[in-house]
């Protein structure tokens, strides 16, 4: 290739940063990275919907849902999804991604200013770069987010209701009251906050949260992203969304296991599942605690541990692997500079056993590192 010289000189860059990402097998390990927070990936409807679903409908779906990919599971789970979360349609993506990227690429253009949250997902940045009219807003500062709107004109806020890097909340009704239309990445809240693991779609009208991504590989434990909002935004995105229009749907058997994930997080298993998963979020925080490990402030399944530096988080990464326990090493340019972290998430599956082990080998680890660095 003749650009073979820039990608090596780039990757080597990374590689003396400590920030060079690799793939590798998922090994058998004590798992704290994963944010299948109520374990339904394993969970024997979910998987038996699946099966079921490949036997009848094939391993995938054949085109694009405007050509032949649209199939009955497919229609079922969006209308399942609508009247769960009480808005009027539903469109369905292959990942958040892609739900993302196409709903902004298509809407953020018709907006006259788009605001978002400073630490707003990559597929929502990703889709607005390319506009001239976006600003962002401090972290979680609906203030600020009200100073960058335009007056008399047609604005958007973006934000997510719970942040994947933070697990902190978003300030949701405070921005929902201000004079823009409110778009939610509702990825790490769907299944597990609220009532009925409703998160926005439970807390909002759509009058008041018109637009809300409902992402599937979460606590739903599948795969998989929903656009849900107004009967016009989705028959327009089914027109002029060039990543739904131009994409292969997902196979109906996946629709099928996300439609039996929804079903039980609505049971009263489902209520059971969040009570655990909250037991577990409980425990955690207050072991970690008590051993002077200087948790982020979270009440969510996702926990942090800012190192600082690349080198350390990695080290501490590295010697919890080493003891068979895994967690989110989290690096930027995925996070600021200068905060490098322990991603921790905890899931309803968890044992108490093994959340005790976890925080004694992570404190080990953490106090056996700054009393080095102390020296």
């Amino acid at each position: 290739m003749q650009i073979q010289g820039v990608l090596q000189r780039q990757l080597e860059l990374r590689r003396q940063q400590r920030r060079h990402r690799s793939l590798s097998v998922a090994a058998a390990a004590r798992d704290f990275s994963a944010n299948d927070y109520l374990g339904l990936s394993q969970h024997s409807q979910v998987r038996a919907a699946f099966q079921q679903g490949i036997q009848q409908w094939g391993a995938g779906s054949g085109s694009s849902p405007l050509v032949a990919g649209y199939q009955t599971p497919h229609a079922y789970l969006r209308r399942q999804l609508s009247e769960w979360l009480e808005r009027d349609n539903v469109l369905l993506f292959s990942s958040g991604f892609s739900a993302n990227q196409c709903t902004m690429r298509a809407l953020a253009p018709l907006y006259e200013r788009v605001v978002l949250d400073r630490l707003s997902h990559a597929s929502l940045l990703d889709g607005v770069r390319e506009q001239r009219h976006w600003k962002r807003f401090a972290h979680n500062d609906a203030a600020h987010a009200k100073k960058q709107l335009k007056p008399e004109a047609t604005n958007l806020i973006v934000t997510e209701s719970v942040f994947s890097m933070d697990g902190d909340s978003a300030p949701l009704s405070e921005l929902a009251a201000l004079d823009a239309d409110l778009w939610v990445d509702d990825a790490h809240g769907l299944g597990i906050v609220g009532p009925e693991g409703r998160s926005v779609g439970g807390q909002f009208s759509q009058a008041q949260v018109p637009l809300v991504t409902a992402t599937f590989g979460k606590a739903l434990g599948v795969m998989g992203a929903a656009l849900v909002g107004t009967d016009s935004v989705t028959d327009y995105l089914v027109n002029f969304g060039r990543e739904f229009i131009y994409s292969t749907a997902f196979p109906a058997a996946q629709a099928a296991a996300v439609s039996a994930a929804i079903k039980i997080v609505q049971s009263a298993e489902g209520t059971q599942l969040r009570h655990q998963l909250a037991t577990n979020i409980a425990l955690f925080s207050d072991l970690a605690a008590r051993a002077n490990i200087p948790l982020g402030d979270s009440r969510h399944a996702i926990q942090t541990l800012v190192v600082g530096s690349d080198a350390n988080v990695m080290r501490i990464g590295e010697a919890l692997s080493s003891q068979g326990f895994k967690c989110g090493t989290i690096r930027p340019p995925t996070v600021p500079e200068g905060t490098a972290r322990l991603r921790i998430t905890l899931t309803a599956q968890h044992q108490e056993a093994n959340i005790r082990a976890f925080v004694a080998a992570l404190a080990d680890c953490y106090h056996q590192l700054t009393e080095t660095q102390a020296v």
